[in-house]
C-alpha cells in the first residue's frame, strides 16, 4: 500500500496516536559492505557496517535494536554513538553517519542542508522511540512531588531555590519538605531532550519561561551540568537536593514529579504520554516521507503527561548504492517493526509505536532508493 502524504499522513498519525501503548563509512552515500539483494533487504540478506549517531535517550533501546538486528543478519554491525541529538544531526548532515537519532525533528534549514549528502529530496524523520521526560529529583525520603508548570519553570529558572518554598509546599500538603537548597542539573550539550523540555516550559508556563526554545540550555541559567542523559542522571543521583530532566527510562531510583494538567496532577507513565500524543498534529510543509509531529504541550486534559519525547530516526531519501540502501532499510524496518518496538519497550521502558504509526513509518523507510 502506497500512502499519499501529507493528507494521508495526517490521518494516519492521528489514528496512530490513539493506538499508542504504554565505525563505518565516512558518508551516508558510501558503500555499506558487500552487495545485498537488489530486490530489497530481508532478514539475513544484508551485510556491512551501519553507522549512526545522536540521541542519548535512545541508548538502551539502541543496544536492544543492535543486538536483535545483528543476530538476524550475520555479517552486519551497527555502531551508534549516543553523543546527543544535536551532535548526531551535525554528524549526519556532515556525511559522517548513515542515520541519526534525534529527540527533535530536523528543522527546515537542516532538511535543506541535507540535500548535499542525501540527494535532491533530502532527509526525512520517522518516529522510532516514544517516552515521557521525567522531572527527576534527589530528595531522601520523598518519592514523588506535585508541581505545576509555573513552579517547574521557576525552579529551572533559579527563582525557586529551596525545597520548602511555599509554592512547592502548597501543592504538597502532608509532605515534610526540608530546607535544602535546590541544585538544578541541566545538559551541557545540544540536546533534543532539552528542546522538548523547554518547549513544554515555554508553552505551559509562558509567563515565566520567556527563553527561546532551543536544544541548548540558556547561558544565563548555567548551573550544575553534564553531558548526555546518563551524565545528568548520575550528577543528580550523587547530589542531594538536585533536580534534572531526563528520559524516564534512565532515571533509576530518583524521585519524579507529578505534573499538573488541568485541575489534576498526572503521574508519569507510558499511558499518560500516549494520551499527550493523541493531540499531536503533523508538521506542515514537510515532504511526503516525513512524519514529524507537533505536540500540544499546554494540554489541560486530565490524565495527560505533556512532557513527552518523540525521538526520531533520520534517514536519507537516497543513498549512493544498493548495498547501503538495503542495509539502512533493513535496520530501519526492524526498529519500526512490532518485534523491534517490543525489544525497546522491554529494554528501555518506552511506549511501542502503534501498528498504524509503525506501518506509516515503514512505508517511508521502504521508499529509500539509490540516488546519483
Amino acid at each position: 500500500m502506497k500512502l499519499n502524504r501529507i493528507g494521508s499522513a495526517a490521518a494516519v498519525l492521528t489514528v496512530a496516536a490513539l493506538a499508542l501503548t504504554a565505525c563505518g563509512s565516512d558518508s551516508p552515500t558510501a558503500t555499506a559492505g558487500t552487495s545485498a539483494s537488489t530486490g530489497g533487504a530481508s532478514a539475513g540478506a544484508v551485510s556491512g557496517t551501519l553507522t549512526g549517531s545522536g540521541a542519548s535517550s535512545q541508548k538502551s533501546a539502541m543496544e536492544a535494536w543492535k543486538a536483535g538486528f545483528e543476530a538476524a543478519n550475520a555479517g552486519t554491525m551497527v555502531q551508534y554513538s549516543p553523543d546527543g541529538s544535536g551532535a548526531g544531526r551535525k554528524a549526519f548532515l556532515a556525511g559522517g553517519a548513515q542515520f541519526a537519532g534525534s529527540d527533535a525533528y530536523l528543522k527546515t534549514e537542516e532538511i535543506e542542508a541535507s540535500k548535499s549528502v542525501c540527494g535532491p529530496e533530502g532527509a526525512f524523520n520517522v518516529p522510532a522511540y516514544v517516552s515521557p521526560i521525567a522531572v527527576a529529583f534527589n530528595l531522601p525520603g520523598v518519592e514523588t512531588l506535585n508541581l505545576d508548570a509555573a513552579a517547574i519553570a521557576k525552579i529551572f529558572k533559579l527563582e525557586i531555590t529551596k525545597w520548602n518554598d511555599p509554592a512547592i509546599a502548597a501543592a504538597n500538603p502532608g509532605v515534610e519538605l526540608p530546607d535544602t537548597a535546590i541544585t538544578v542539573v541541566h545538559r551541557n550539550d545540544e540536546s533534543g531532550t532539552t528542546e522538548n523540555f523547554v518547549e513544554y516550559l515555554a508553552a505551559a508556563a509562558k509567563d515565566v519561561w520567556t527563553y527561546e526554545v532551543s536544544g541548548d540550555w540558556p547561558a544565563d541559567l548555567a548551573s550544575e551540568n553534564a553531558k548526555g542523559t546518563s551524565g545528568v542522571v548520575a550528577t543528580t543521583t550523587g547530589t542531594v537536593g538536585a533536580i534534572t530532566y531526563a528520559d524516564h527510562s534512565a532515571v533509576g531510583k530518583l524521585g519524579t514529579v507529578k505534573v499538573k494538567v488541568g485541575e489534576d496532577y498526572t503521574e508519569i507513565s507510558s499511558e499518560a504520554a500516549a494520551k499527550a500524543v493523541e493531540a499531536a498534529t503533523p508538521v506542515a510543509g514537510r515532504g511526503e516521507l516525513d512524519m514529524s509531529l507537533d505536540l500540544k504541550r499546554d494540554s489541560t486534559e486530565s490524565g495527560t503527561y505533556p512532557i513527552i519525547l518523540v525521538s526520531y530516526h533520520v534517514f536519507c531519501s537516497s543513498y549512493k548504492d544498493q548495498a547501503t540502501v538495503d542495509l539502512v532499510k533493513s535496520f530501519g524496518e526492524y526498529v519500526l517493526s512490532d518485534a523491534g518496538q517490543k525489544e525497546a519497550a522491554t529494554s528501555a521502558g518506552s511506549a511501542p509505536l502503534s501498528s498504524k504509526m509503525s506501518e506509516a513509518a515503514i512505508k517511508s523507510v521502504e521508499s529509500i532508493k539509490v540516488g546519483s
